[in-house]
């Protein structure tokens, strides 16, 4: 093949082989071609040539060599090139995208890190679109190419879902440049990368869901750094505080303190915080406009991802209003709203801690039992205003009487008591009933125009010498102060077996009482309760009820206190219960399927007797579902035995059961400690409801009692409602449910489902709201 038409790749090698064929070829043809006559002179020329051709291979292969490590090199530093890429895309977890616009191929590298295990690498735009793109983000991510395409944006990107190795929904988010046109600048190759934010997603999305609670809680919510300074807040701390989020951010949280606390207290609550990374309680603040407020504040610490406490955040609650609601429901409930003395529940209470402390000081405690003479001839003369003046003004003497530290109580009427601590002697108690007689002396100023003279008549009772509990030193005092106004009123006289045979009486009632189970003396009688919404019947109260056969029909509020005192009532209480769901499950069977059942429990049966163990099986063996049986129990005994109470009570919630607070405001009547209690009803007493129909004073705690136990969430039953004019104001201020005489009084078992079968909602209904 001659040299012009060797390949240039070949010359490397054929050339040196050329050469060295010359040089050792050319002597031995010399002597073999002499006898033809060559001579070395004739061979210069060819040599010549093959010298040149030798000398313009070596060039042309150090050239091709070079070129080779060059392309070596090229080759080595694209591989590293597409090795760092690789590691960059294997440590981010990015795929790398290069589409052949014109061939309709997508190659993808890095496609495993993206999407998992079986992700296929290069694929055709068509398919991607069909398989892997979620068909409700094609529309969109294809205007967004489109657009890129034409030149209407610099750069593509989009978030969009598709379809992972395992067959699930990603987000990712796509970003992407038109690389390459052709000569008429028509797009020929476009690449980008993508990337999952899926968490990132869920993250930013709850991120927005946590921000916008925070936006709308009516709480205040602070974010606050280790220095105590405020980084956040949400628009409800700018609400109570009055300082917006550029007034407050950077400063420390020291210009929300109030007088109302010394600077030792907020050290203090910072070292728990600091401590214990968590605080809560009641703390008052100070607004922007100097007005302090109750806030209720729970602050705890926030780590971050490696557990080291970066911040706080704080929780405000502005309580003000509601503690101040709560103290005036206290005061109606606890104080005579005419003279603001003690009512009778506030002075049960004070006299029980009273014989309290004289019991484990071994001294004495005095009650005087004060009624003014004749009071009712001039409350009629005067008029009622004259006379609650007149009641007011006696109030007042008495407590300018007796010492600060006495207790001086309206029990209602005109009737007071006075409970003298630390008695030294019985001598020291009738100096003081003395000195309040001599006070009345004087007359008592009604009005400008009126002055009243009007005497007390006092009886007096001492613990221990006479009762050892309150309700019997309450007794024996008011039958004392009758027997001073049989003695002619105006004078005081102290209690003595003489003056009543009541104690002999107890002590035989307490004797038939113990045989009185036995017997079959006991019956129930059942009240029907009705629902002021619709006129219905929701259920029925069982009252107990005992016939003695010695001694007659003897009064509940007679024998149920003997029966706890005596400790007969946990017998009785469960013979109780039984009854009462064996007349239910009755009843049921009548199609009284929502019909429930009521029954007074006593504090004895909560707290000494296994009463949640006593419920369940009782309700397995009647088969009586747990939410128709309510148990009742009144406020005092569960205030007064809290703890164990509490936990009585949420054994018997757990059973299903509900729970009512019977009497309510005959007790401690605090909705601070009764929104604790895992209690739904709350029933009010029909000392209230009464006098509905004249004494504003009761209108106005009946209301403020319907409204308060609603913004608790309980439900609301008035008791002793007899006149429609009571239906009427209770149906206006929006109580639940009634009973009383107006319904129905306790009948029997028989007559009771007679009376719920015929009773017609539409009896209540014709009854006309008031205006």
């Amino acid at each position: 093949m001659p040299l012009r038409d060797t390949p240039a790749s070949c010359l490397p090698r054929i050339l040196p082989a050329a050469v060295m064929a010359g040089i050792f070829l050319t002597p031995h043809n010399a002597q073999a071609d002499t006898a033809n006559s060559y001579s070395a002179a004739s061979l210069a020329p060819q040599i010549a040539l093959l010298v040149t051709a030798a000398f313009l291979g070596l060039i042309l292969w150090r050239i091709w060599r070079r070129r080779v490590v060059q392309e070596a090199a090229l080759l080595e530093e694209i591989r590293e090139r597409e090795a760092r890429l690789n590691l960059a895309l294997w440590g981010s977890g990015d795929e790398f995208w290069d589409w052949n616009i014109p061939e309709n191929s997508l190659y993808r590298l890095g496609a495993n890190q993206l999407l998992g295990q079986g992700a296929s690498e290069s694929m055709s735009t068509d398919d991607w679109r069909t398989h892997s793109l979620h068909p409700d983000d094609l529309p969109r991510v294809q205007k967004l190419l489109q657009e890129h395409l034409i030149g209407q944006s610099e750069v593509f990107e989009s978030e969009h879902r598709i379809r992972n190795g395992s067959g699930e929904w990603i987000w990712v988010r796509s970003r992407g440049k038109l690389v390459e046109r052709d000569a008429d600048g028509k797009p020929l190759r476009m690449a980008g990368t993508a990337r999952d934010i899926t968490m990132s997603r869920r993250a930013e999305r709850e991120r927005r869901v946590a921000l916008e609670v925070l936006r709308s809680m009516s709480e205040a919510v602070a974010v606050i750094d280790l220095e105590f300074r405020f980084i956040s807040v949400n628009p409800a701390f700018s609400r109570i505080t009055g300082y917006n989020d550029e007034e407050v951010i950077g400063q420390n949280s020291r210009i929300l303190d109030s007088t109302q606390h010394g600077a030792d207290f907020y050290r203090r609550v910072r070292d728990i915080l600091e401590r214990t990374g968590h605080w809560a309680g009641e703390m008052w603040q100070k607004r922007k406009d100097g007005d302090e407020f109750l806030a209720w504040i729970e602050m705890s610490e926030v780590r971050d991802a490696h557990g080291i406490r970066s911040h706080f955040v704080a929780v405000v609650n502005d309580i003000t209003d509601k503690k101040r609601a709560e103290q005036e429901l206290r005061y109606l409930a606890n104080y005579d709203t005419l003279t603001g003395l003690p009512n009778r529940a506030l002075l049960s209470e004070r006299l029980g801690r009273a014989i309290v402390r004289a019991r484990r000081q071994e001294t004495r405690v005095a009650v005087l039992f004060l009624d003014l003479d004749r009071f009712k001839d001039i409350n009629d003369s005067l008029g009622h205003a004259a006379g609650d003046r007149l009641l007011k003004a006696a109030a007042s003497r008495i407590q300018a009487t007796v010492g600060a530290s006495d207790t001086v109580a309206r029990l209602g009427g005109d009737e007071f008591t006075v409970i003298l601590e630390d008695v030294e002697s019985l001598a020291a108690v009738e100096r003081m009933a003395r000195e309040i007689l001599t006070a009345f002396s004087m007359p008592l100023e009604v009005d400008e125009r009126h002055d009243v003279n009007i005497t007390p008549s006092l009886g007096i009772s001492l613990y221990p010498d006479h009762a050892l509990v309150p309700t019997d030193l309450l007794k024996f005092a008011d039958t004392a102060m009758y027997q001073a106004k049989a003695e002619g009123r105006n004078t005081f006289q102290i209690y003595n077996e003489t003056m009543d045979a009541e104690a002999r009486r107890r002590a035989q009632i307490l004797t038939c009482l113990r045989k009185a189970l036995d017997k079959g003396e006991f019956r129930l009688v059942y009240q029907p309760r009705m629902s002021l919404a619709d006129g219905r019947i929701t259920g029925v109260e069982a009252l107990l009820r005992w016939h003695s056969a010695e001694l007659g029909d003897i009064s509940p509020v007679t024998f149920i206190p003997l029966a706890e005192e005596s400790g007969l009532i946990l017998a009785i209480g469960e013979w109780v219960l039984q009854e009462a769901c064996m007349a239910l499950k009755r009843w049921r069977k009548h199609e009284l399927t929502e019909l429930s059942m009521a029954v007074n429990v006593s504090v004895m049966q909560l707290l000494r007797g296994n009463l949640a163990q006593t419920l369940k099986r009782i309700l397995e063996e009647t088969e009586i579902p747990a939410n128709r049986l309510e148990l009742e129990l009144t406020e005092s005994m569960v205030m007064e035995n809290a703890e164990q109470a509490t936990t009585v009570l949420n054994e018997l919630r757990a059973l299903g059961l509900t729970l009512a607070i019977d009497d309510f405001g005959t007790g401690y009547s605090s909705l601070v400690y009764l929104k604790r209690l895992p209690i739904d009803t709350l029933k009010i007493d029909k000392a209230f409801i009464g006098d509905l129909d004249h004494d504003p004073d009761d209108e106005a705690i009946t209301a403020t009692i319907i409204t308060m136990s609603h913004s608790l969430g309980l439900n609301v039953i008035a008791e002793g409602v007899e006149t429609e004019q009571q239906l009427r104001y209770l149906r206006e201020q929006g109580c639940d449910e009634i009973q009383g005489y107006w319904l129905s009084p306790p009948i029997d078992g028989h007559r009771c489902l007679a009376f719920i079968r015929s009773w017609q909602p539409s009896n209540v209904a014709a009854i006309p709201a008031p205006y």
